[in-house]
C-alpha cells in the first residue's frame, strides 16, 4: 500500500530487479524503434545498396552477353561486344561509387544512433533510483553499453548493406536468367530455394538457444569476476577450487548449450550450406543443360550465360545468411536496451518544494524490497540539525536500508521521511542528494588524479580548497609524501593509499561538498585502530554543525551520539543516550557487552 506524498504522488516500493520493466516486454519491434531517429539514413543506404547490388552485377550479365554474342553471331558480334564492354565497364564504375557512398552513409548512421543511445541511456541511467544500481546495475549497464550496442552496430554498417544486396542480386540476376531461359532459371530457382527451407529450419529455434548461451556467458562473466576479485583470499586460504567449480560449471553449461543447438542444427545447417554453394548451383545447372543441349531445346550460348551468371548468385546470398543471424542479435540487443530505457525513473515532484532546514524525520516508515516482507517497518525517529544520530543493530536488522531511503536510493512503501519538514518525494533529486555528504565504507575512486578525486565533492572548487578540505580531513600530509603530490593519479584501488587513507579522501569529498546532512554507514567498520582514529578524527571535523546520522558495528564509536536508535528485525526497538540505553539492560546493553567482552 502506497502512502501519499505532498505532491499527490504514491511511492509504492518495487523490487530492484523489475522496478520498471513492463511485464511481458519482449522487445518486439525495438529495434525499429530505436533506430528510428536514423530511420532517413538507413532509407537511404538501403537504396544506395540496392542499386550498388544491380550495378555489381551489370558486369557480368555483360560478359553473358558477350559469349552470346561471339558463339551465336562470330562474324558480326564486334559492336555488341564494344557495346557490352562498355555497359559492363559502367555498370562496375557504378557499383563501386554506389558502394562507397552507402557504405559512408550506413557507418554515418551507425556513429549517429550509437552516439545518441549511448547519450540516452546515461540520461536514463542518471534518472533510476541509486538502489537499482547496488543491486544489479552494472552488469546490465556493461552489456547495453558494449555488447548490445556492438549488435546493433552490425545490424546498420554490415547486415543492412548484405541483405539488401542479396535481394537485388537475386532479383536482377534470376530476371535477367527467366530472360534467357525459363526452364533454367526454374532450376536455379529450385536450388536456392531449397538452400532458403534448410536455413530456416536451421534458425527456428536460435532465440531459445541465444538466450540459453547468453545466459551461460553471463555466470562465466560472474566466476570471472569473482575470482579475479577475490584472488587475495582464494590464494590465501586455498579455495581457489570451489570458485573454479562454479566457474568450470558455467562453462560447462555453455558448452552443453552449444553442443544442443550444434546437434539441433548440424544436419539443416549443412544442407544449408550445400544448397547454397557455387557447387550446387554448377551442377544443376550444368546436369540441366547438358540434358537439354542434348535434347536440342537450349542453345549452348544461353548454357553459357547460365554458366556465368546464376554460378555467382551464391557469393552474394551467402553473405545475407550470416547478415540475417546478425540481424536476430541485433534486435535481442535491441530489446535488451529498450528493457534497461523502460525500468522507471525515479519519481520528480509535480510540485517541488525546498526543505525549510535540515532536521530529518522518519515517520512511520516502512520499506520492502519484494512487496511481501517488510525490511523495515513503522519506524519513527527525528534527526535534529547540528546533532549525531546513531543507528545500531544486530547484522540484517535494517540499518542500511532505513539509511538507503534517506537520499531516496528507494522510495518507501509506506510512511513517509522529511527533510525540513518537506517530504523528499517532494524535493528535486539533485536538490536532495545535494543536501548530503553520504560516506560508506566502499570506497570510490576514479582514475584520476588525488587533487580530482577530492573535487568531486564540489566540482568548482579551487585549489586551495581542497587542499584546505584535505587537511581538515587528516590527509593533508599524507598526499604531500605522494610521488606527485596532489596530481598523483589513482586507479580505482587507491594506488599508493592504504584503506583507511581511502576513506579519509572520500570524508575530503564531503568535507569540500559543505552539505548540512551528513550520512556515514559503516564508515570505520574495517579499519585498524590507528587508521580508525585518523578517520574518527576527520568524522569530527566533517560532522561540525550538521546533522549527522552514523551507522555503527563498532558501539564504542557511537557512544557520544546525542541520541542512538537500536533496530531489531526491522523494527526500532529502542532509543535514547548511550548511558540510558545501558541503564535499560536491552539489546543496546547486550550488545555493549558482547563487544567490551571481545575488547577486553
Amino acid at each position: 500500500m502506497g502512502t501519499t506524498t505532498d505532491t499527490g504522488t504514491v511511492g509504492a516500493a518495487r523490487p530492484p530487479e523489475d522496478a520498471g520493466e513492463p511485464a511481458g516486454l519482449a522487445g518486439a519491434g525495438a529495434l525499429a524503434r530505436l533506430l528510428a531517429p536514423v530511420r532517413t539514413h538507413l532509407v537511404i543506404c538501403a537504396v544506395l545498396s540496392t542499386l550498388s547490388a544491380a550495378a555489381g552485377i551489370v558486369p557480368y550479365i555483360a560478359v553473358a552477353e558477350i559469349a552470346r554474342a561471339m558463339l551465336e553471331h562470330p562474324a558480326g558480334a564486334e559492336a555488341a561486344i564494344w557495346t557490352w564492354v562498355g555497359i559492363g565497364a559502367a555498370g562496375a564504375c557504378l557499383w563501386l561509387v554506389l558502394f562507397v557512398q552507402s557504405s559512408r552513409v550506413g557507418h554515418y548512421a551507425d556513429a549517429a544512433i550509437l552516439h545518441h543511445l549511448r547519450v540516452r541511456i546515461v540520461s536514463h541511467l542518471g534518472a533510476l533510483p541509486l538502489g537499482w544500481f547496488r543491486a544489479s546495475g552494472s552488469g546490465r549497464v556493461k552489456r547495453a553499453m558494449t555488447g548490445d550496442l556492438e549488435e546493433m552496430h552490425e545490424v546498420i554498417a554490415h547486415a543492412l548493406g548484405q541483405l539488401t544486396g542479396a535481394v537485388t542480386v537475386t532479383v536482377v540476376g534470376t530476371g535477367y536468367l527467366f530472360l534467357v531461359d525459363v526452364r533454367m532459371a526454374l532450376v536455379v530457382l529450385g536450388v536456392l530455394g531449397l538452400m532458403a527451407v534448410c536455413y530456416r529450419v536451421s534458425m527456428r529455434s536460435m532465440t531459445t538457444h541465444m538466450n540459453r548461451l547468453v545466459a551461460a556467458d553471463a555466470r562465466i562473466s560472474a566466476a570471472s569476476v569473482e575470482y579475479a576479485d577475490g584472488i587475495q583470499v582464494v590464494k590465501t586460504f586455498g579455495t581457489g577450487g570451489r570458485v573454479l567449480r562454479r566457474f568450470d560449471d558455467a562453462v560447462d553449461e555453455h558448452t552443453q548449450a552449444f553442443a544442443a543447438w550444434v546437434a539441433e542444427v548440424r544436419h539443416s545447417s549443412a544442407a544449408t550450406r550445400l544448397f547454397g554453394s557455387e557447387m550446387a548451383v554448377l551442377a544443376a545447372v550444368t546436369a540441366t543443360g547438358l540434358a537439354l543441349l542434348d535434347h536440342g531445346s537450349l542453345a549452348v550460348a544461353d548454357l553459357v550465360a547460365f554458366l556465368i551468371v546464376a554460378v555467382g548468385l551464391p557469393n552474394s546470398i551467402l553473405p545475407a545468411v550470416s547478415a540475417s543471424q546478425g540481424v536476430r542479435k541485433g534486435r535481442m540487443g535491441a530489446a535488451n536496451i529498450e528493457r534497461l530505457l523502460s525500468r522507471s525513473p525515479l519519481p520528480e515532484p509535480e510540485r517541488p518544494r525546498s526543505p525549510g532546514g535540515h532536521g530529518v524525520e522518519f515517520d512511520t516508515v516502512s520499506f520492502s524490497y519484494d512487496g511481501v516482507t517488510n525490511a523495515v517497518e513503522d519506524i519513527s525517529a527525528v534527526c535534529p540539525p547540528g546533532r549525531v544520530t546513531a543507528i545500531v543493530g544486530p547484522s540484517g536488522a535494517g540499518k542500511t536500508t532505513l539509511a538507503s531511503l534517506l537520499p531516496r536510493f528507494y522510495d518507501v512503501t509506506d510512511g513517509a521521511i522529511r527533510v525540513g519538514g518537506v517530504d523528499v518525494r517532494s524535493i528535486p533529486s539533485a536538490e536532495l542528494l545535494g543536501s548530503m555528504s553520504l560516506v560508506f565504507q566502499d570506497v570510490a575512486l576514479l582514475r584520476d588524479s588525488v587533487a580530482e578525486n577530492i573535487r568531486i565533492g564540489r566540482p568548482g572548487a579551487d585549489d586551495a580548497e581542497v587542499r584546505r578540505a584535505a587537511a581538515d580531513a587528516h590527509l593533508h600530509e599524507v598526499i604531500e609524501r605522494l610521488p606527485r603530490g596532489y596530481d598523483t593519479p589513482l586507479d580505482a584501488g587507491g594506488g599508493g593509499l592504504s584503506g583507511g587513507e581511502r576513506q579519509r579522501l572520500t570524508i575530503a569529498r564531503a568535507i569540500l561538498s559543505g552539505a548540512p546532512i551528513v550520512l556515514l554507514d559503516e564508515a570505520t567498520a574495517s579499519l585498524d585502530p590507528d587508521s580508525e582514529a585518523a578517520v574518527q578524527d576527520a568524522l569530527a571535523a566533517l560532522a561540525v554543525g550538521k546533522t549527522v546520522i552514523v551507522i555503527a558495528h563498532r558501539l564504542h564509536t557511537i557512544a557520544g551520539a546525542d541520541q542512538i536508535l537500536v533496530l531489531d528485525r526491522g523494527r526500532l526497538v529502542e532509543h535514547g543516550g548511550h548511558d540510558e540505553l545501558l541503564a535499560r539492560d536491552g539489546l543496546y546493553a547486550r550488545m555493549w557487552a558482547a563487544q567490551e567482552g571481545v575488547l577486553s
